[in-house]
C-alpha cells in the first residue's frame, strides 16, 4: 500500500463513521462501560463485520475498536491485565480482517472515555489529572496498537490542552505517526476552543514541528463547527483531520443522543478547501453517510 502521508499529499483519503453506531445497528447492546470494546472479548466477528461495512461504503482508514479499551477500564470489567493487553492488540487484527486494503488507525480515546461519564465532553478530569500521569496512561495503550501494526495511531476527541500535550509528547517518545483531533465548540468570539474553553489554535500549535503528528483536526465535534476547528488546526501547519459526528449531543447521564443529526455531504468540499485531507464521521454517522460523503469527495 501506499504510505499514508503520500496519500494525504496526493488528495483527500476517506474515514469510516462511527463503529460504535454500526454496531448498534447490527442489534448489540453498547450500554456498558467498555462500550464497544466489550465486543473485543465478546464478539470479535461483530467488529470485522462492522469494519466490513464502512470499506463496503468506501472508507479507507478503518478505526479501531479500542476507543475505551484500556487496561484500567477492562481491570474495572474484571478482565485481567494480559488479556486487556491482548484485546487491545486484537484490535488492529479485526480491523484488518474486516477492511483489507484499507490503512488502519489505532483509536486512543481520551482518558474522560475510560471514565465512561461523559468527561470527554468537558475535560473536567484535567484539572486533578496532570499531564505525566496522562503520559502515563496512554503510554501502554498507543505502544501495543503500534506493535499490533497500525499505521497511524488516532488521538482523538481530546478535550484539553494538557491531555494534546501528553498525546504529542508520547507519539513522539514512541516515534509512531499519529494524528491529533480535537473535540471543540465555537465561542462567543467565533474561534474554535477545547471543551475546556482553551484557544484550540493555541493547542494545535503544539503539534508544529512534531514529526510524529501527520494530521490535527477535529472529530466529535458538530458539522457546524468543522470549518473554525479547521481554521484552528490551520496553526500546526500539518495536513488537517475532520469527522464530525451527526450534530446530536451524548446525554451521559440518560446515555442516549439528544437533539436532531445534521450531517450534509454538501458541507464536504469546504472541509477539503479548508485543507482537510482526512475527511469522515465520528459517532452516529453510519456506512450510508459515509458513502455520500466518500461521493462528496471524489
Amino acid at each position: 500500500m501506499t504510505a499514508l502521508p503520500d496519500a494525504l499529499a496526493a488528495g483527500p483519503v476517506v474515514l469510516d463513521g462511527g463503529l460504535a453506531t454500526q454496531l448498534e445497528a447490527q442489534g448489540h447492546d453498547l450500554g456498558s462501560a467498555l462500550w464497544s470494546a466489550r465486543l473485543l472479548r465478546d464478539d470479535p466477528d461483530a467488529i470485522v463485520a462492522a469494519h466490513g461495512a464502512f470499506a463496503a461504503a468506501g472508507a479507507q482508514v478503518a478505526t479501531t475498536a479500542s476507543y475505551q479499551a484500556t487496561v484500567e477500564g477492562f481491570a474495572a470489567a474484571g478482565i485481567g491485565a494480559a488479556e486487556a493487553r491482548r484485546l487491545i492488540a486484537r484490535s488492529v487484527q479485526l480491523a484488518r480482517r474486516g477492511a483489507p486494503g484499507c490503512w488502519v488507525a489505532g483509536s486512543v480515546g481520551p482518558y474522560g472515555a475510560m471514565l465512561g461519564d461523559g468527561s470527554e465532553y468537558t475535560g473536567a478530569y484535567v484539572a486533578e489529572i496532570g499531564v505525566p500521569a496522562l503520559r502515563a496512561f496512554h503510554r501502554p495503550r498507543m505502544a501495543l496498537l503500534a506493535e499490533a501494526g497500525a499505521d497511524v495511531l488516532a488521538c482523538e476527541t481530546v478535550p484539553a490542552a494538557a491531555e494534546a500535550e501528553a498525546l504529542l509528547a508520547e507519539a513522539e517518545a514512541l516515534g509512531v505517526p499519529v494524528w491529533l483531533s480535537l473535540t471543540t465548540v465555537v465561542g462567543r468570539d467565533g474561534e474554535a476552543r477545547t471543551r475546556r474553553g482553551e484557544r484550540a489554535a493555541d493547542v494545535f500549535a503544539l503539534a508544529r514541528g512534531v514529526d510524529a503528528v501527520l494530521a490535527v483536526g477535529v472529530n466529535c465535534t458538530a458539522p457546524s463547527a468543522v470549518l473554525p476547528g479547521l481554521a484552528a488546526a490551520a496553526a500546526a501547519g500539518k495536513p488537517l483531520v475532520a469527522y464530525p459526528n451527526s450534530g446530536e449531543g451524548w446525554d451521559a447521564g440518560a446515555r442516549r443522543w439528544t437533539g436532531m443529526p445534521g450531517i450534509e455531504a454538501g458541507d464536504v468540499p469546504g472541509w477539503v478547501a479548508a485543507g482537510a485531507r482526512l475527511v469522515g464521521g465520528c459517532c452516529r454517522v453510519g456506512p450510508a453517510d459515509i458513502a455520500a460523503l466518500a461521493a462528496a469527495v471524489t
